[in-house]
């Protein structure tokens, strides 16, 4: 655990993911071969409808963490030329199909395909992802719902890292479905003061220099830099950008802001690693579920 201190920094504390996701990883692999031992085998399914190359890469890289812990995964991969007609028939039937436990509807789509649309489609139990306009408003409501994972993984780091919530002020950068919205409703759960910026903010700099906890997630390699900060501040980084030799950027400038915020999440190594055990976790929970129903 790292206790993130209150007043100025000596040094910046890297709020890393990577061990918080291992130990949650090895809760999926322990109730997985528990539910297995009952002829309960947590099944996740992942469609696919994209020739994207790094697409194909995460979907890889779920399937093969499912394997390790003991989730039988299957890549339903429909094509790039797939219709929107088939990919909800995809959805409904693996919704209906008593032996899967979790569903995920991969991106990009191919043109004409809306995702919250095909989103629907997915029931609501097995919807690990939260992509289901239905769990999304489920979360906004304080119901029972999975969150979806990436939102997720951002409060599970605050709360590896010992991170006060309740009262303090948290500052979102960015306001999609996938991460932005979600992660202020999980603040909001948590008792904090939560505004929410975006493309359309002036002077972004006023607003997330107030926050206790800053969540970054528009995709905008380097825009959060120096005067965008205090010296309390805690930012999560859910920015992924490629870079021209291969590696991944975050939104935020960590040269810029190294020294002066009291934590940040590295990237790669913060909220991507606990994204995908998230959802193994989401998985396994539902299968639980549906031992019960």
């Amino acid at each position: 655990m790292t206790t993130i201190p209150t007043s100025a920094p000596s040094a910046t504390k890297t709020l890393g993911g990577t061990q918080l996701a291992r130990d949650i990883r090895a809760g999926v692999t322990s109730a997985a071969a528990e539910l297995t031992l009952l002829g309960l085998p947590p099944r996740l399914a992942v469609v696919a409808a994209t020739d994207d190359e790094s697409s194909a890469w995460y979907v890889s890289s779920i399937a093969k963490a499912a394997a390790k812990s003991g989730i039988v995964c299957d890549v339903v991969d429909l094509g790039a030329g797939a219709t929107p007609q088939g990919i909800r028939a995809e959805l409904e039937k693996l919704s209906a199909d008593p032996a899967v436990h979790g569903i995920i509807l991969q991106t990009p789509l191919p043109a004409g395909a809306n995702f919250e649309d095909l989103a629907a489609s997915i029931a609501p139990d097995k919807d690990v992802d939260g992509a289901n306009p239905v769990s999304l408003g489920r979360l906004a409501a304080g119901l029972p719902a999975y969150a979806p994972a990436t939102a997720a993984a951002v409060l599970a780091l605050l709360d590896h890292h010992e991170v006060p919530l309740a009262g303090r002020t948290g500052v979102v950068v960015g306001r999609s479905n996938v991460v932005g919205k979600p992660a202020a409703q999980l603040l909001l759960q948590r008792d904090a003061t939560v505004t929410i910026c975006h493309r359309h903010t002036r002077n972004l700099d006023h607003y997330t220099r107030t926050a206790d906890v800053l969540v970054v997630a528009v995709g905008r390699p380097g825009l959060i830099t120096a005067q965008h900060v205090a010296e309390h501040t805690v930012v999560i980084d859910v920015g992924t950008n490629p870079t021209d030799d291969g590696g991944l950027v975050g939104d935020v400038d960590e040269t810029s802001v190294s020294g002066r915020v009291a934590g940040l999440t590295p990237v790669p190594g913060g909220v991507g690693p606990v994204t995908t055990a998230l959802l193994l976790h989401h998985t396994i929970q539902s299968a639980s579920r549906s031992q019960h129903s």
